[in-house]
């Protein structure tokens, strides 16, 4: 857990027992743990609102036909344009 031994975790627990007191010590416990629960809840909350956004990214949107319409429709020009010369009214 963060690079910290067992030693290391003795020794802060007895300077925050010196400097906070032995009263004092489990409200500060608790009140770290709610925080760190919540900031991870937080922080799940965003991760999860971004995968979403990305999954409705990812979707392929529906076009209607509307591209297909528009590539298969020939202009007036180019009906014209492909009208043998002898057929013009």
């Amino acid at each position: 857990m963060f690079g910290i031994g067992m030693q290391e975790l003795i020794i802060i627990a007895i300077i925050a027992l010196l400097i906070v007191g032995p009263k004092k010590l489990p409200d500060l416990a608790k009140t770290l743990g709610k925080g760190f629960r919540n900031f991870k809840d937080a922080t799940e909350g965003v991760t999860e609102d971004l995968k979403d956004a990305l999954k409705e990214d990812d979707k392929p949107k529906p076009d209607d036909g509307l591209k297909d319409s528009l590539l298969s429709k020939k202009t007036e020009a180019e009906e014209r344009k492909s009208e043998p010369p002898g057929n013009e009214a």
